[in-house]
């Protein structure tokens, strides 16, 4: 941590009655980073970024071009314009943008500060490739969903150097954030208010997201950690209260499951609802983890029962970051350098084992059956068979931003969710099911820790050295060399066999398999014919190569059947349904009530008289 540093004040006493001249170096001043939310002009905010003085010639102002968490080059300096360098008799200066993300001034002894305008990435056609939880979102007295990387740059050479923020908002408006504010200081009106935070270097700012909307907010104490939830729900749908129930069963059970890794005592959740996605308006839904809190964007539009289960995932997979990258990280992270990234090796461990806890808390918690979650990994393998299986998971990591693995970034998900897996199913069946990849990653957080970042090349020979030998070969196979891994034979570790059983499945889709196709010259939806159908479809009347017109009078098409999909979510068993379709040429209206819709289906099931060992490694894997 950066404190304030005073010069060595040389003062020797040569004479008693003589003394001499004290030279005191002036302490290092922080970078003042000023965002005014109340004066908003076309959608767009001010920002001014005012640096100490500099003793170089030349400097260069960047605003990141990646952040860590998106695996991606996104270029927030695109959504900056009107860019102005002042001199400190307030005059302009010149400068040369050398790219999308930074500004390069010459004559910086004399450079005050920049100011630039700022617009909101929610409003740009496609959200400009940046992914919603990763965007902002500028709505005058309403929303500033500040994700602060899309605001703030930072002058080369400084990173390391303290940084205030001050933010001039709207009275009305509070901030959302696990930031402490250290001071409120009323505006030039009574309608606004100035918020100030002190912090330690350019990382802290660009980890800690701030929502500032009207105030919809509630807490809850686990164990010694504040958990803040801060929603946003422009049609007041959702409301803090709605979902801190599910949001606190959730993350009880996950510090139960974590026992004594305990990385922070304030964790904060974010909750931005889209009222109208795409539509300037958030477009993409999901979450981003940061060290002490997360940013989730989702619909306004889903029933409250679905949203609780996607908050389950969502949020258990971002708090579980708290462990990695929080706790332990490389360098590469550690240092990340915003505009020039170097990627660490060990996606598997930062997304991919993350993911993987997000899953096995639930079964080991009693959240979920354990055939839930054996589904889950089947469904993470089955997805991952899309992506190529031989390149070593450490070279994908190491360029993931590069076109030749970029759109590998979905597989970390998957296949690294199947490494964290693997190696936990080994680590227990090589010590009598003593030690699993938890008890691994206490032992790193031992060792490591959030101020003390490993070298890149050294984790996997760390991790041999804290386990056991034979692990070296477990990586030298599976995630630095280019053998896929042979998951039945993992599963049968544990008594689980691959086996084919009636199981229910989706109204329109089993797993990742449709049974609806489309036809793209007419743009409707038809009933595959290659395919056996689901027993609710055949028990309503429905054949292979009919065309769907119409559900409960809704008509359906290309263009929205997702919303058919959305909907089919919440059916209820037992609730009538009318659906028209086209067969022959002859629109027949078929009427029932909704069954649970089954079908036969490859599972991996737990084998009806498994052994002693496979009976202990399992209730280790899943119950330990």
């Amino acid at each position: 941590m950066k404190k304030i540093i005073f010069g060595v004040i040389t003062a020797t006493m040569l004479f008693a009655c003589k003394t001499q001249n004290v030279v005191e170096t002036q302490p290092q001043q922080p970078t003042v980073a000023s965002i005014d939310l109340v004066n908003v002009e076309n959608d767009k905010v001010w920002v001014t970024v005012d640096p100490d003085r500099f003793t170089s010639d030349t400097t260069t102002f960047y605003i990141p071009k990646t952040v860590p968490g998106t695996y991606s080059t996104d270029n927030y300096g695109k959504f900056s314009e009107a860019f102005k360098a002042i001199d400190y008799k307030g005059k302009e200066m010149p400068f040369k943008k050398i790219d999308e993300n930074s500004w390069t001034i010459t004559d910086a002894k004399v450079l005050d500060k920049v100011m630039y305008q700022v617009n909101d990435s929610f409003d740009w056609e496609d959200e400009g490739g940046v992914y919603s939880m990763a965007g902002t979102n500028i709505l005058k007295d309403e929303n500033f969903l500040l994700n602060l990387h899309g605001f703030v740059g930072y002058f080369e050479d400084t990173k390391e150097n303290r940084f205030r923020l001050e933010i001039k908002r709207p009275a009305n408006l509070i901030a959302g954030t696990a930031l402490t504010i250290d001071k409120t200081i009323d505006g030039e009106t009574i309608d606004s208010k100035t918020d100030i935070y002190n912090l330690d270097r350019y990382f802290e700012v660009i980890d800690n997201p701030i929502m500032y909307s009207s105030p919809d907010t509630t807490s809850f104490m686990v164990e010694d950690m504040k958990v803040l939830i801060n929603v946003f729900s422009p049609n007041d749908k959702f409301s803090a209260k709605s979902l801190r129930p599910n949001l606190e069963k959730t993350i009880r059970a996950q510090k139960k499951f974590l026992g004594d890794i305990n990385s922070t005592d304030k964790y904060a959740i974010l909750v931005y609802l889209s009222a109208t996605p795409g539509e300037k308006d958030a477009g993409n839904f999901g979450a981003l983890e940061h060290h002490t809190s997360t940013v989730v964007v989702m619909p306004e539009t889903m029933e409250a029962k679905a949203l609780d289960e996607s908050m389950t995932d969502i949020v258990s997979h971002e708090f579980f970051h708290i462990i990695t990258p929080l706790g332990i990280h490389s360098k590469e992270v550690h240092y990340f350098d915003y505009n020039d990234p170097k990627m660490s090796q060990h996606l598997w461990l930062y997304e991919g084992v993350t993911e993987y806890f997000a899953n096995l808390f639930q079964v080991n918690q009693g959240l979920i059956s354990n055939q839930e979650f054996y589904d889950r990994m089947v469904d993470k393998i089955n997805i991952s068979k899309r992506f190529d299986d031989t390149v070593p998971f450490t070279v994908m990591s190491k360029n993931i931003l590069t076109d030749e693995y970029k759109d590998s970034y979905y597989n970390v998900y998957q296949k690294g969710a199947l490494i964290g897996m693997a190696l936990d199913i080994r680590l227990r069946e090589l010590s009598g099911g003593k030690m699993g990849i938890l008890d691994l990653m206490k032992k790193l957080n031992a060792k490591y820790g959030k101020d003390r970042p490993f070298d890149d090349d050294q984790l996997i020979s760390d991790i041999v050295e804290l386990t056991y030998p034979e692990i070296q070969d477990f990586f030298d196979t599976y995630i630095t060399g280019t053998t896929p891994i042979p998951y039945n034979e993992f599963f049968a570790k544990a008594g689980l066999e691959e086996k084919e059983v009636m199981s229910e499945v989706g109204f329109f889709l089993k797993g990742q398999t449709p049974y609806i196709t489309a036809n793209q010259a007419t743009m409707q939806i038809m009933f595959r014919k290659d395919i056996e159908l689901n027993t609710f479809l055949k028990d309503l009347g429905v054949q292979g190569g009919d065309t769907l017109k119409s559900v409960n009078g809704t008509e359906y098409n290309i263009q929205n059947v997702y919303e058919l999909i959305t909907a089919s979510n919440s059916w209820k068993e037992g609730d009538e349904i009318s659906m028209i379709v086209i067969r022959e040429g002859e629109e027949i209206n078929l009427e029932g009530k909704i069954t649970k819709p089954m079908d036969m289906e490859m599972k991996m099931v737990e084998i009806q008289n498994p052994d002693g060992e496979q009976m202990e490694l399992r209730h280790a894997w899943l119950k330990g």
